[in-house]
């Protein structure tokens, strides 16, 4: 009886541990980008385009997010091409280095 409540309660967890991982995502950036830092500007965008399966190259994106590579390889739309625009704006406003 143990095993399976124990069985039970395991699936109950991936059940729940599944269900928040197909809601949809958070937007990128909780703070306001103007108030961001040029490494948090540069988190935060290369964070939507690792949400998008972006194949990164340099050796610091993929310390941060590992080499990513998966459909949609980083084609944004929406809400998410919006978000990375407005935060090259604010890197290109801060002079951050490319």
């Amino acid at each position: 009886m143990t095993k399976l409540l124990t069985s039970m309660r395991d699936a109950a967890i991936a059940a729940s541990v599944l269900s928040a991982a197909m809601l949809p995502a958070a937007p990128a950036f909780a703070q306001d980008p103007s108030l961001m830092s040029c490494e948090e500007l540069w988190y935060a965008r290369n964070e939507i385009y690792a949400r998008n399966g972006f194949c990164f190259k340099t050796a610091r994106a993929q310390s941060a997010f590992g080499p990513g590579c998966f459909p949609p390889f980083g084609k944004l739309t929406g809400a998410d091409a919006r978000s990375v625009s407005a935060l090259q704006s604010w890197e290109k406003r801060r002079k951050c280095p490319g």
